[in-house]
């Protein structure tokens, strides 16, 4: 079976979106930037760095440092599709961001957006 194109992809391009998409509705970088480093582990330093190698998708999801075990509870429709019955783990975790800059995008508080246990 083959890949999905967004896998391919370089983070950067999804990345520049995602902030494009919480901007336009009146949130921030930093926003989208405390999302990714919640679901990823990511810090700002390696975050930085793997936007500057321009990584793919794949890969970016694949080596983040830290996932978080709270992303399991992440529930709801992202592009007709619910996160939570995605069997494939890369697309799971690209919906889970997509989710997440979804809540943020339309007004949700950041506390409820980054999900406690």
């Amino acid at each position: 079976m083959a890949k999905h194109r967004i896998y391919t992809m370089a983070f950067a391009k999804v990345y520049d979106a995602l902030v494009a998409k919480a901007e336009r509705k009146g949130r921030t970088r930093a926003e989208v930037e405390r999302i990714l480093s919640w679901l990823t582990g990511y810090g700002a330093a390696a975050l930085n760095a793997q936007l500057s190698k321009e990584v793919d998708v794949e890969s970016f999801f694949a080596k983040a440092p830290k996932p978080n075990p709270s992303r399991a509870l992440i529930k709801g429709v992202v592009c007709g599709v619910r996160v939570e019955e995605i069997e494939e783990p890369i697309m799971r975790e690209i919906r889970y961001l997509d989710k997440l800059v979804d809540e943020l995008a339309k007004g949700m508080p950041m506390e409820k957006i980054l999900r406690k246990e």
